[in-house]
Formats: C-alpha cells, structure tokens, sequence
C-alpha cells in the first residue's frame, strides 16, 4: 500500500524504479490473481466451489500417500480444509479464515515450499464470486507468496500455471457446465 501512495506523492515515480530500493516492500504484496466467468448464479458457484470440490478438484493434485477420496472444506470459520485418502487417512490443507456465502471465502494455505501441511506456515487464498447478469465472475487471489521464501519464485510460476490455479479454475468452470447441462436435460 505504501507503494501506491508513494506514487501518488511523486507520480513520476514508477515501481519499476523503486523497486530495487523496496524488496521488502513489494515481496509483501505478492500475488496470483486469477478471474473466470462461469455460466452460474453467486450461489451456486459458491456451493459448488466449497461444498463439493472433489467433485471438480484434479485427483492427481493431493498430498496424501492414498489416492484421494474426499476434499472437505469445513463451511465455517476456523473449519478445515483437507482430504481424506481412499485408506482413510486424513491430510490437512489449511482452514477457512473467512466464510461469506454466497459471496467470499478466505482460507489459509498452509502447504509450504515443499508441498507439506506446516500448521505455522499461510498464504491466504481469496475467492469472491461477483453477479454479472445471470453469470458469475469468480475472482480468485492467492497472496503472500513471498512467504514461500527461496522458492517463491518458482512456487508462483508452479500455481500460475495449467497445472496450479489457471487448470484448478477451469476444472471447476467444465464441471458447473456439466452439472448445468444435465440439469437442463431433465
């Protein structure tokens, strides 16, 4: 933020110029931000998103030693969010900060550099889902990746990617279609 007003006070000025002067203070506002239009109410969206995402999460993305079986998120602050592996065993994710149906959720991160459950290590992962007529922009943002220290770098591109938060994101738009088809079939 003070980036922001510092460009506002010498608006010549431009990040690229500061910036090797504020490492500290541009690595604080690091950030994936993602936005996809999907052809479903706020409600819904939100319900699919949180309440049914191993239905639409990619089952080779977990962290458990068992294939997955469950992805829960808790619908409440402070619940958690992990998967259950098909030999029951559990692997949390992180928890949910923030629950605002139909409109937002934040949840806490908490897979560090090496893709482990670390209970003092977060990122924070927004997700809002804003009307736009009938549809739903869904606006996702994973920020405080600096945390990922060394790797971050890396880690960011890793979640940029088809693999990371772009492929999670259209996993979940096919899937409400999919759900929006049949339905419409009936």
């Amino acid at each position: 933020m003070r980036i922001i007003a510092y460009d506002r006070i010498n608006p010549g000025v431009t990040l690229e110029s500061v910036q090797p002067y504020l490492k500290e203070e541009v690595s604080n506002v690091w950030r994936l931000w993602k936005t996809m239009t999907v052809n479903a109410s706020p409600a819904r969206a939100f319900d699919v998103f949180t309440g049914r995402m191993i239905r639409w999460w990619r089952p080779d993305h977990h962290i458990g030693s068992s294939p997955m079986k469950e992805l829960v998120l808790e619908p409440r602050v402070d619940g958690r969010w992990y998967e259950v592996g098909e030999d029951g065993s559990a692997c949390d994710w992180g928890k949910v900060l923030a629950y605002e149906p139909p409109t937002r959720i934040v949840l806490a991160w908490q897979l560090n550099q090496d893709w482990k459950y670390d209970a003092s290590f977060v990122t924070e992962l927004e997700v809002r889902f804003v009307a736009e007529g009938t549809a739903t922009r869904v606006e996702l943002e994973h920020r405080n990746l600096d945390r990922f220290g060394a790797r971050a770098d890396a880690l960011r591109a890793d979640l940029d990617s088809q693999e990371g938060w772009t492929g999670a994101l259209v996993a979940f738009a096919a899937y409400l279609d999919r759900v929006s088809q049949k339905e419409a079939a009936r």
